[in-house]
């Protein structure tokens, strides 16, 4: 079984072609982290769609829109304009998930506190930080 699953953001906004027999076929990049720190490191995957789903999906993929994909990989080794041998991660996308932008963690401030969430319980031990208007403790 060939599977890959990973989280990224578009590196660009997806491109969208036809095949002569008039089939669509999407494409973007997608940016790929992993490590932390020092040791960070970006892996670029290619990313294809076809038919309609990618059709239907096309509009919504731009640059810097969070994305979940899953699904046959390939590594492919190809020759750069200089003769250099590079290698080229290649997805043939079964599923997509949008999880939204770059920047929407970080919006701004956060809605201010509920007058139930600000309240001090009993023995005032401060605020519930784990309630919400439902009562609900996650």
């Amino acid at each position: 079984m060939n599977s890959f699953a990973f989280t990224g953001n578009l590196g660009r906004d997806a491109d969208k072609r036809y095949t002569p027999s008039g089939d669509a076929v999407v494409s973007f990049t997608t940016a790929v982290k992993s490590g932390f720190g020092e040791r960070a490191t970006t892996t670029w995957v290619n990313c294809t769609m076809w038919g309609k789903r990618g059709e239907a999906v096309a509009e919504y993929l731009k640059k810097g829109t969070l994305v979940g994909v899953s699904g046959e990989v390939t590594l492919r080794e190809y020759q750069d304009k200089e003769g250099q041998k590079r290698n080229s991660l290649d997805v043939r996308v079964n599923d997509l998930t949008l999880l939204g932008k770059k920047d929407q963690g970080e919006q701004g401030p956060r809605p201010a506190r509920s007058e139930k969430q600000t309240q001090t319980r009993s023995g005032d031990l401060g605020p519930d930080p784990f309630c919400d208007d439902f009562g609900v403790p996650f």
